[in-house]
């Protein structure tokens, strides 16, 4: 038997394989390239000139971050809605999305949908998302009544040790909202700081890994209000007067709300620093870091709350603001030279979320699941099973 015999052809559809590409993101160079193999072959491919081995399936597979089964359909699947893109200017040509970025949307679809299945087999039902917000209210009142549902008590951030203890805290008491609290990994924070999906039951958040903790804890919260609006986004929280106007309105109501939820009025006004600044002033670093670690939040949004609660000037902040944007750059560059290692156990739980791997667990301990579909849906071998659960046992 010669060996061009025992090769196995792949019955697929030629659209399939385009589809498959394309929703990725890949051009036919880089995907040629991933799957090891001729750009012209790979066109051949998609014209339905020729078809690809099983082997070959497999590299494409890989390539393009899809399970192996999905270029056997029928036809191309319909991918989700797309979100809607704050990020754009007006008179300007959207940059595509990243592949990286392309696989993370897909992924949060992917994980809220496996949820949602996994709720079903428990035979239990899907905790209701009911917070609301509408653009027409005062934002500070949108934001306390946000603030009573999430459950944070007044003094809570003063007691957290650290960055990572709020972003934690917050975290879980959004997820006990009926919130799914994701993490992307790869995407460029200058791309992506957050996104939102408000498909309910189980509208989804999604933050970038690569964002400060405290800078987290501000896209959650905006991303938040975007589903207490009813909304599905993809945010670099721009305020931006090219962006159209509804946009921008919406926004700046996002940013609002999410800065009083932080930091509420009250608390910021009775703090010793600020009760003794009757009158719009500018602030040191000294000030603003101190403000900063009471609320565990960053120094812009510190100064933005001082800005509408008329203790700072528009000057002085629109002045700071260069300096911070300037450090974020100073520090998103850095990131890049510097490749952090977290073990696979924590990389599980902080990528998929708390309340999603409780729900894998869950279904894993009562037989619902496999050990395989498990060690898919975590992302994660099963030798680092044990850690998962000391460290959810723990939360």
């Amino acid at each position: 038997m010669t060996p061009s015999s025992q090769r196995v052809y792949a019955l697929v559809k030629p659209e399939v394989l385009v589809w498959a590409r394309t929703s990725a993101g890949l051009s036919i160079a880089t995907a040629a390239k991933k799957a090891q193999v001729k750009p012209e072959r790979l066109v051949q491919w998609e014209t339905g000139q020729v078809r690809p081995t099983i082997n070959q399936l497999r590299k494409l597979s890989v390539a393009y971050k899809r399970p192996l089964a999905v270029f056997f359909l029928a036809e191309p699947p319909r991918d989700f809605t797309p979100m809607r893109d704050f990020r754009k200017l007006p008179g300007t040509v959207a940059e595509p999305e990243s592949p990286q970025l392309r696989l993370e949307i897909r992924k949060a679809h992917y994980r809220r949908d496996l949820a949602l299945e996994l709720f079903e087999l428990l035979g239990e039902t899907p905790p209701a998302f009911s917070a609301r917000a509408s653009l027409s209210e005062n934002p500070e009142d949108a934001a306390s009544r946000a603030r009573r549902l999430l459950g944070i008590a007044p003094d809570a951030p003063a007691s957290w040790r650290g960055p990572y203890d709020a972003l934690n805290a917050w975290r879980l008491s959004v997820e006990q909202l009926g919130v799914l609290v994701f993490q992307a990994r790869g995407v460029a924070v200058s791309e992506m700081r957050g996104f939102s999906i408000g498909e309910t039951p189980l509208p989804a958040i999604v933050l970038n890994i690569k964002d400060s903790p405290r800078g987290r804890v501000f896209s959650m919260m905006h991303e938040l209000v975007h589903l207490m609006l009813h909304q599905t986004g993809l945010c670099n929280f721009s305020e931006d007067p090219s962006l159209p106007p509804e946009e921008r309105t919406i926004e700046i109501f996002c940013n609002h709300v999410a800065a009083a939820i932080l930091a509420p009025r009250s608390q910021l006004l009775e703090h010793p620093l600020v009760r003794r600044a009757r009158r719009p002033r500018e602030w040191s670093d000294e000030e603003l870091g101190t403000l900063a670690r009471r609320f565990q939040i960053s120094e812009e949004a510190v100064l933005r709350r001082l800005l509408i609660l008329g203790r700072t000037t528009e000057r002085f902040y629109r002045a700071k603001r260069k300096e911070f944007l300037k450090t974020y750059a100073r520090l998103a560059e850095g990131s890049k030279h510097r490749e952090g290692f977290a073990p696979p156990d924590k990389t599980a739980v902080a990528t998929a979320g708390p309340a999603f791997v409780r729900l894998v667990l869950e279904g894993y301990h009562t037989e619902r699941i496999t050990a395989s579909d498990l060690s898919d849906f975590l992302e994660v071998k099963l030798k680092h099973l044990p850690k998962i659960e000391a460290a959810m046992a723990t939360r």
